[in-house]
Protein backbone atom coordinates (compact mmCIF):
# COMPACT_ATOMS: atom_id res chain seq x y z
CA UNK A 1 0.00 0.00 0.00
CA UNK A 2 1.02 3.64 -0.28
CA UNK A 3 1.87 3.91 3.41
CA UNK A 4 4.34 1.34 4.70
CA UNK A 5 2.84 1.50 8.20
CA UNK A 6 -0.34 -0.12 6.86
CA UNK A 7 1.71 -3.11 5.73
CA UNK A 8 4.12 -3.49 8.63
CA UNK A 9 3.21 -1.10 11.45
CA UNK A 10 0.77 -3.33 13.34
CA UNK A 11 0.70 -4.21 17.02
CA UNK A 12 2.03 -7.64 17.96
CA UNK A 13 -1.44 -9.14 18.45
CA UNK A 14 -2.46 -8.06 14.94
CA UNK A 15 0.80 -9.33 13.42
CA UNK A 16 0.26 -12.74 15.02
CA UNK A 17 -3.36 -12.85 13.83
CA UNK A 18 -2.40 -11.89 10.28
CA UNK A 19 0.43 -14.42 10.12
CA UNK A 20 -1.81 -17.24 11.36
CA UNK A 21 -4.90 -16.53 9.27
CA UNK A 22 -3.38 -15.72 5.89
CA UNK A 23 -0.11 -15.85 3.97
CA UNK A 24 -1.07 -12.63 2.23
CA UNK A 25 -3.80 -10.74 4.14
CA UNK A 26 -6.08 -8.49 2.07
CA UNK A 27 -5.18 -4.80 2.13
CA UNK A 28 -8.48 -3.85 3.74
CA UNK A 29 -7.86 -6.22 6.67
CA UNK A 30 -4.37 -4.82 7.18
CA UNK A 31 -5.74 -1.28 7.16
CA UNK A 32 -8.53 -2.11 9.60
CA UNK A 33 -6.13 -3.74 12.05
CA UNK A 34 -3.73 -0.80 12.03
CA UNK A 35 -4.51 1.48 15.01
CA UNK A 36 -8.08 0.17 15.37
CA UNK A 37 -8.94 2.65 18.11
CA UNK A 38 -8.64 5.59 15.72
CA UNK A 39 -11.19 4.45 13.11
CA UNK A 40 -11.84 0.73 12.91
CA UNK A 41 -13.78 -0.02 16.08
CA UNK A 42 -16.56 2.55 15.52
CA UNK A 43 -16.54 1.84 11.79
CA UNK A 44 -17.07 -1.90 12.33
CA UNK A 45 -19.64 -1.21 15.06
CA UNK A 46 -21.54 0.66 12.35
CA UNK A 47 -20.82 -1.77 9.51
CA UNK A 48 -21.92 -5.05 11.09
CA UNK A 49 -25.54 -3.99 11.83
CA UNK A 50 -25.77 -1.89 8.68
CA UNK A 51 -24.78 -4.79 6.45
CA UNK A 52 -26.03 -7.85 8.35
CA UNK A 53 -28.47 -6.65 11.01
CA UNK A 54 -32.27 -6.55 10.69
CA UNK A 55 -33.26 -4.28 7.83
CA UNK A 56 -35.86 -3.40 5.22
CA UNK A 57 -33.13 -4.35 2.72
CA UNK A 58 -31.86 -7.90 2.26
CA UNK A 59 -28.16 -8.63 2.74
CA UNK A 60 -27.78 -9.04 -1.03
CA UNK A 61 -29.47 -5.71 -1.68
CA UNK A 62 -27.19 -3.98 0.80
CA UNK A 63 -24.16 -5.45 -0.93
CA UNK A 64 -25.60 -4.25 -4.24
CA UNK A 65 -25.94 -0.72 -2.80
CA UNK A 66 -22.33 -0.95 -1.59
CA UNK A 67 -21.25 -1.94 -5.10
CA UNK A 68 -23.20 1.00 -6.51
CA UNK A 69 -21.33 3.37 -4.20
CA UNK A 70 -18.05 1.82 -5.35
CA UNK A 71 -18.99 2.56 -8.96
CA UNK A 72 -19.48 6.24 -8.07
CA UNK A 73 -16.01 6.34 -6.51
CA UNK A 74 -14.43 4.38 -9.38
CA UNK A 75 -12.84 1.96 -6.91
CA UNK A 76 -11.93 -1.32 -8.68
CA UNK A 77 -11.12 -3.10 -5.40
CA UNK A 78 -14.54 -2.29 -3.95
CA UNK A 79 -16.51 -2.83 -7.16
CA UNK A 80 -15.17 -6.36 -7.59
CA UNK A 81 -15.48 -7.20 -3.89
CA UNK A 82 -19.09 -6.09 -3.56
CA UNK A 83 -20.16 -7.60 -6.86
CA UNK A 84 -18.94 -10.92 -5.49
CA UNK A 85 -20.55 -10.28 -2.11
CA UNK A 86 -23.83 -9.45 -3.86
CA UNK A 87 -23.75 -12.88 -5.48
CA UNK A 88 -22.83 -14.61 -2.21
CA UNK A 89 -25.25 -12.79 0.10
CA UNK A 90 -28.05 -12.48 -2.45
CA UNK A 91 -28.07 -16.15 -3.44
CA UNK A 92 -29.48 -15.31 -6.84
CA UNK A 93 -32.05 -12.71 -5.74
CA UNK A 94 -30.11 -9.85 -7.33
CA UNK A 95 -27.63 -9.83 -10.21
CA UNK A 96 -24.87 -7.21 -9.88
CA UNK A 97 -24.48 -7.16 -13.66
CA UNK A 98 -28.17 -6.30 -14.20
CA UNK A 99 -28.98 -3.34 -11.92
CA UNK A 100 -32.24 -2.58 -13.73
CA UNK A 101 -33.58 -6.00 -12.72
CA UNK A 102 -33.48 -5.15 -9.00
CA UNK A 103 -36.84 -4.57 -7.31
CA UNK A 104 -38.22 -1.02 -7.75
CA UNK A 105 -37.50 0.00 -4.16
CA UNK A 106 -33.83 -0.87 -4.61
CA UNK A 107 -33.60 1.12 -7.83
CA UNK A 108 -35.27 4.07 -6.12
CA UNK A 109 -32.96 4.10 -3.11
CA UNK A 110 -29.94 3.54 -5.32
CA UNK A 111 -30.71 6.74 -7.22
CA UNK A 112 -31.30 8.56 -3.93
CA UNK A 113 -27.95 7.43 -2.52
CA UNK A 114 -26.18 8.56 -5.67
CA UNK A 115 -27.50 12.08 -5.05
CA UNK A 116 -26.60 11.83 -1.36
CA UNK A 117 -23.02 10.90 -2.30
CA UNK A 118 -22.41 13.29 -5.17
CA UNK A 119 -24.80 16.19 -4.54
CA UNK A 120 -25.82 16.20 -0.86
CA UNK A 121 -27.22 19.73 -1.20
CA UNK A 122 -29.86 18.51 -3.69
CA UNK A 123 -31.52 15.69 -1.73
CA UNK A 124 -35.16 14.82 -2.32
CA UNK A 125 -36.44 12.01 -0.13
CA UNK A 126 -37.80 8.98 -1.98
CA UNK A 127 -41.22 7.50 -1.31
CA UNK A 128 -39.95 4.81 1.06
CA UNK A 129 -40.40 4.08 4.78
CA UNK A 130 -38.31 6.37 6.96
CA UNK A 131 -36.56 3.42 8.59
CA UNK A 132 -35.61 2.04 5.16
CA UNK A 133 -34.07 5.39 4.17
CA UNK A 134 -32.13 5.63 7.44
CA UNK A 135 -30.80 2.08 7.02
CA UNK A 136 -29.72 2.85 3.45
CA UNK A 137 -27.96 6.03 4.59
CA UNK A 138 -25.92 4.00 7.08
CA UNK A 139 -24.89 1.53 4.40
CA UNK A 140 -23.91 4.47 2.22
CA UNK A 141 -21.94 6.12 5.02
CA UNK A 142 -19.80 3.02 5.58
CA UNK A 143 -18.84 2.63 1.95
CA UNK A 144 -18.38 6.33 1.30
CA UNK A 145 -15.62 6.07 3.92
CA UNK A 146 -14.13 2.75 2.81
CA UNK A 147 -14.11 3.50 -0.93
CA UNK A 148 -12.23 6.74 -0.41
CA UNK A 149 -9.67 4.96 1.77
CA UNK A 150 -9.32 2.03 -0.63
CA UNK A 151 -8.57 4.41 -3.50
CA UNK A 152 -6.31 6.61 -1.39
CA UNK A 153 -4.17 3.87 0.11
CA UNK A 154 -4.06 1.85 -3.11
CA UNK A 155 -5.89 -1.35 -2.18
CA UNK A 156 -5.23 -4.21 -4.62
CA UNK A 157 -6.96 -7.58 -4.94
CA UNK A 158 -4.31 -10.26 -5.31
CA UNK A 159 -4.71 -13.76 -6.67
CA UNK A 160 -7.24 -15.79 -4.71
CA UNK A 161 -8.25 -12.95 -2.39
CA UNK A 162 -11.55 -12.10 -4.06
CA UNK A 163 -13.14 -15.45 -3.33
CA UNK A 164 -11.55 -16.14 0.06
CA UNK A 165 -11.84 -12.60 1.40
CA UNK A 166 -15.46 -12.05 0.46
CA UNK A 167 -16.54 -15.39 1.86
CA UNK A 168 -14.78 -14.67 5.13
CA UNK A 169 -16.43 -11.23 5.40
CA UNK A 170 -19.84 -12.74 4.72
CA UNK A 171 -19.32 -15.67 7.08
CA UNK A 172 -18.25 -13.48 10.01
CA UNK A 173 -20.75 -10.72 9.28
CA UNK A 174 -18.16 -7.96 9.09
CA UNK A 175 -16.97 -8.69 12.64
CA UNK A 176 -13.44 -9.07 13.99
CA UNK A 177 -12.34 -10.69 17.26
CA UNK A 178 -12.63 -8.13 20.05
CA UNK A 179 -9.01 -8.48 21.25
CA UNK A 180 -7.80 -7.14 17.90
CA UNK A 181 -9.82 -3.94 18.27
CA UNK A 182 -8.94 -3.09 21.88
CA UNK A 183 -7.35 0.25 22.73
CA UNK A 184 -7.94 3.82 21.72
CA UNK A 185 -10.50 6.23 23.15
CA UNK A 186 -13.47 4.88 25.08
CA UNK A 187 -16.85 5.04 23.40
CA UNK A 188 -18.72 8.25 24.19
CA UNK A 189 -22.05 7.62 22.47
CA UNK A 190 -24.50 4.78 21.90
CA UNK A 191 -24.59 5.52 18.17
CA UNK A 192 -21.45 4.25 16.37
CA UNK A 193 -21.77 7.12 13.88
CA UNK A 194 -21.19 9.59 16.71
CA UNK A 195 -18.41 7.43 18.14
CA UNK A 196 -16.67 7.52 14.76
CA UNK A 197 -17.09 11.30 14.61
CA UNK A 198 -15.62 11.61 18.11
CA UNK A 199 -12.76 9.18 17.55
CA UNK A 200 -11.58 10.69 14.27
CA UNK A 201 -12.08 14.39 15.02
CA UNK A 202 -12.04 14.93 18.79
CA UNK A 203 -10.09 12.23 20.61
CA UNK A 204 -6.34 12.68 21.11
CA UNK A 205 -4.23 11.45 18.18
CA UNK A 206 -0.89 12.07 16.51
CA UNK A 207 -2.17 15.15 14.68
CA UNK A 208 -3.84 18.15 16.22
CA UNK A 209 -7.64 18.07 16.44
CA UNK A 210 -7.94 21.30 14.43
CA UNK A 211 -5.88 19.83 11.60
CA UNK A 212 -8.17 16.80 11.33
CA UNK A 213 -11.27 19.00 11.34
CA UNK A 214 -9.72 21.14 8.62
CA UNK A 215 -8.98 18.03 6.54
CA UNK A 216 -12.67 17.17 6.68
CA UNK A 217 -13.85 20.57 5.48
CA UNK A 218 -10.87 21.98 3.57
CA UNK A 219 -11.05 25.21 5.54
CA UNK A 220 -7.70 26.46 6.81
CA UNK A 221 -5.69 23.41 5.79
CA UNK A 222 -2.08 24.29 4.92
CA UNK A 223 -0.40 23.39 1.65
CA UNK A 224 0.45 20.74 0.55
CA UNK A 225 -2.23 19.06 2.65
CA UNK A 226 -5.11 21.07 1.17
CA UNK A 227 -5.01 19.73 -2.43
CA UNK A 228 -4.30 16.24 -1.13
CA UNK A 229 -7.28 16.22 1.26
CA UNK A 230 -9.49 17.71 -1.48
CA UNK A 231 -8.66 14.73 -3.71
CA UNK A 232 -9.51 12.31 -0.88
CA UNK A 233 -12.86 14.01 -0.38
CA UNK A 234 -13.88 14.63 -3.98
CA UNK A 235 -11.90 12.39 -6.34
CA UNK A 236 -10.00 9.73 -4.42
CA UNK A 237 -9.51 7.68 -7.59
CA UNK A 238 -7.14 10.40 -8.84
CA UNK A 239 -4.65 9.98 -6.02
CA UNK A 240 -1.29 8.54 -7.02
CA UNK A 241 1.86 7.16 -5.44
CA UNK A 242 3.45 10.55 -6.14
CA UNK A 243 0.86 12.35 -3.99
CA UNK A 244 1.84 10.23 -1.00
CA UNK A 245 5.55 10.41 -1.76
CA UNK A 246 5.39 14.21 -1.69
CA UNK A 247 3.57 14.31 1.64
CA UNK A 248 5.80 11.78 3.37
CA UNK A 249 8.83 13.99 2.72
CA UNK A 250 7.20 16.64 4.94
CA UNK A 251 5.01 14.63 7.33
CA UNK A 252 5.28 11.37 9.23
CA UNK A 253 3.30 8.48 7.78
CA UNK A 254 1.01 8.41 10.81
CA UNK A 255 0.17 12.06 10.22
CA UNK A 256 -0.64 11.37 6.56
CA UNK A 257 -2.74 8.40 7.63
CA UNK A 258 -4.80 10.50 10.04
CA UNK A 259 -5.30 13.32 7.55
CA UNK A 260 -6.44 10.83 4.90
CA UNK A 261 -8.90 9.18 7.28
CA UNK A 262 -10.22 12.54 8.49
CA UNK A 263 -10.80 13.77 4.94
CA UNK A 264 -12.59 10.54 3.95
CA UNK A 265 -14.76 10.40 7.07
CA UNK A 266 -15.55 14.12 6.85
CA UNK A 267 -16.77 13.84 3.27
CA UNK A 268 -18.84 10.75 4.07
CA UNK A 269 -20.41 12.40 7.12
CA UNK A 270 -21.32 15.48 5.08
CA UNK A 271 -23.49 13.27 2.87
CA UNK A 272 -24.89 11.27 5.78
CA UNK A 273 -25.74 14.39 7.81
CA UNK A 274 -27.51 15.93 4.81
CA UNK A 275 -29.65 12.82 4.51
CA UNK A 276 -30.45 12.86 8.21
CA UNK A 277 -31.44 16.52 8.09
CA UNK A 278 -33.78 15.76 5.18
CA UNK A 279 -35.36 12.96 7.21
CA UNK A 280 -35.85 15.21 10.21
CA UNK A 281 -37.40 17.95 8.09
CA UNK A 282 -39.85 15.58 6.38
Amino acid sequence: MRLSILDNGHRLRAKLFLSITSKQPPDIVKMLLYRPGFLTRPLLDLTAPAMRGPSYWTAGEREFLAMSTALLHECPFCIDSHAELTRIAGQGEIDPSQPDAARPEVRTVRAFLETVTLNPDQIVLPDLPRAAIDEALRVNLVWNVVNRLANSFGFVLREGQLESGTRALHRFGYRFPGFLLAGGPADKHEDPVENMRYSVFTAPAVTDQALRVAAASGDGLPAPLEPFAAKVRDASYRLTDADFAELTTKYQEDEVYEITVAAAVGAALRSFDAGQRALLAA
